[in-house]
């Protein structure tokens, strides 16, 4: 009896990890600020398997600051 009640209560241990997990999309954009206001272009996307809280971190490690041709960005990704 003991052992019926250990392996449903593992059952339902795994059951449960496992259906939280799915596909998450984390979109990201490049923000540009100049003096004329602001403008935006898409920079990629992710699809990340995991529980949202994992997901929303990993999208959120994504998001960085820089300098290129156009000039300073922020890149802010967000979960969809």
């Amino acid at each position: 009896m003991k052992n019926k009640i250990i392996i449903l209560g593992l059952a339902l241990v795994a059951t449960t990890m496992f259906s939280c997990k799915k596909d998450y999309t984390c979109a990201c954009s490049r923000v540009y600020v100049t003096s004329s206001g602001s403008t935006s272009t898409d920079d990629g996307s992710y699809i990340f398997k995991a529980n949202k809280a994992s997901a929303t971190d990993k999208c959120n490690q994504q998001q960085t600051t820089g300098t290129d041709l156009k000039g300073d960005y922020s890149r802010q990704c967000v979960i969809k």
